[in-house]
């Protein structure tokens, strides 16, 4: 997993350059496919595996491809050694998502790096562009 003598960059350009498949994106069917300085893009693939009772996507499978994108953003501008975990986690979803939504792309982005607390949002869209959900989170820095 992650190496903590590598940057948190380092640790995510090598998990995108592995397949961007942590275990939980394995399971949940989304990856890391693009990191910079502050920034972190998921994309994913909504399917009935992922259903609700309702029979749409569970908002736990929305929420979780945006934490991701939130908390690699943060995790992207860390030194070597830092950690950070979730501490607050708001997400709003827009449109119902189904197995006929397609892929999906989560960009999370830093809004403010502290010694302590860090914030980022990001934004879940279809392939057209179209907003799903959107979201925010605020993480203290371990």
């Amino acid at each position: 997993m992650l190496d903590p003598k590598l940057t948190g960059m380092q640790n995510l350009e090598r998990l995108r350059d592995s397949g961007g498949k942590a275990p939980l994106g394995s399971l949940m069917d989304f990856r890391l496919v693009d990191v910079g300085d502050g920034f972190a893009v998921f994309e994913g693939n909504p399917g009935a595996q992922h259903y609700n009772p309702a029979g749409t996507v569970h908002g736990g499978w929305i929420s979780s491809i945006l934490d991701s994108a939130l908390g690699c953003a943060i995790h992207s501008r860390l030194e070597a050694g830092q950690g950070y975990t979730t501490v607050e986690l708001k997400i709003n979803m827009v449109r119902a998502l189904t197995d006929q939504t397609g892929p999906v792309t989560a960009r999370g982005a830093v809004i403010h790096l502290g010694r302590r607390v860090a914030t980022s949002d990001a934004r879940l869209e279809d392939a057209n562009g179209r907003l799903l959900a959107h979201g925010s989170c605020t993480c203290m820095i371990l």
